[in-house]
């Protein structure tokens, strides 16, 4: 057991670090392009903080483990909206622009009305759900990369030193060298938690929607913290809004196009599924929490962070006494 735990946390600081350096290369690649700062978080910044997900559900998904891919998926969404979010909302609230923020709100609720549907209709999701997810994510990045077309600006001035070669290859290789660490850091992860969930006796479910959902999500944290401190709060939100469509289409989108699964049901609530009756029902929750003020008056609010903050802790204090 204690070899596992240093191992997990291990695999938690190669994902941080990993998540970081990525994320590092590909801001610096994009800004030499003037996109906004909202549309470099709800892309470029999403993926490269949304690979920990993807690498962990999907290899969870291979090993027969589609209770931590979903798991992971749901409870990323949960903790990237109601701790992550809440948390930067409450220190430092801030305007928004609801225009630019339109398109990734829509898919993300489009995108979370086909989970839905498939989840409390059959529970069973299918190769052909996976490839349709897949699908709704390829549409998102082709609409996105239009506006980024037509809102770019001229490129940004840098000096010769930050536009010199040297610095390009510094950026390719922060890009390589996270990439890898996401990939180490999320095999050790995957394997240590499982191994730590059952000399626990805890649901591996339960361990995915709490601890590794919370691991995979800390380049979010570490990004929106930053962001804030640099004053780039669209570049917070964006990353948190991109990051969660990302989680529905792309990374749960992934796992089930390679190893269909069935919803877990590690426990029930008034007879049903906990899955169904809880983790669904919160997800959405705090994505209308999120997503609605800002779109409605094109700003955050200190009393919305809290309120999320609320809901997510009484969301991961519900789990542990199921």
């Amino acid at each position: 057991m204690t070899t596992a735990v240093i191992l997990f946390c291990i695999g938690l600081l190669c994902l941080i670090k990993g998540g970081d350096w990525f994320v590092d290369g590909a801001v610096n690649v994009a800004h030499r392009f003037g996109v906004p700062e909202l549309l470099v978080g709800a892309t470029v910044v999403s993926i490269g903080t949304t690979l920990p997900e993807v690498m962990v559900s999907t290899t969870s998904a291979l090993q027969g483990h589609g209770e931590i891919a979903y798991g992971n998926a749901i409870g990323s969404v949960i903790c990237n909206a109601a701790l992550i979010a809440a948390v930067t909302i409450a220190v430092r609230p801030s305007k928004v622009d609801p225009k630019t923020l339109k398109t990734p709100v829509i898919f993300f609720f489009s995108a979370a009305a086909v989970y839905a549907v498939v989840a409390y209709t059959t529970g069973y999701f299918s190769r052909w759900v996976g490839i349709l997810l897949l699908g709704i994510f390829a549409a998102y990045m082709v609409i996105t990369v239009r506006q980024i077309k037509s809102a770019s600006s001229a490129p940004a001035e840098y000096s010769e030193a930050e536009s010199g070669e040297s610095s390009a290859l510094k950026d390719l290789g922060l890009l390589i060298v996270g990439a890898v660490l996401i990939a180490v850091g999320a095999k050790l992860l995957v394997d240590n938690g499982i191994l730590i969930a059952r000399g626990l006796g805890v649901p591996e479910s339960v361990i995915a929607l709490t601890f590794i959902a919370l691991g995979t999500s800390l380049p979010e944290l570490v990004t929106a913290v930053t962001s804030l401190l640099k004053g780039h709060g669209s570049l917070s939100l964006g990353n948190i809004v991109g990051a969660n469509l990302f989680n529905l289409v792309l990374v749960c989108g992934a796992s089930v196009a390679l190893a269909p699964f069935q919803i877990p049901q590690s426990a029930t609530i008034g007879g049903r599924n906990a899955a169904l009756v809880l983790e669904l029902p919160v997800m959405l929750l705090v994505m209308l929490l999120l997503t609605v003020p800002a779109l409605k008056k094109g700003r955050l609010y200190r009393g919305q962070g809290i309120l999320m903050l609320l809901v997510y802790a009484a969301f991961c204090a519900v789990q542990f006494t199921l």
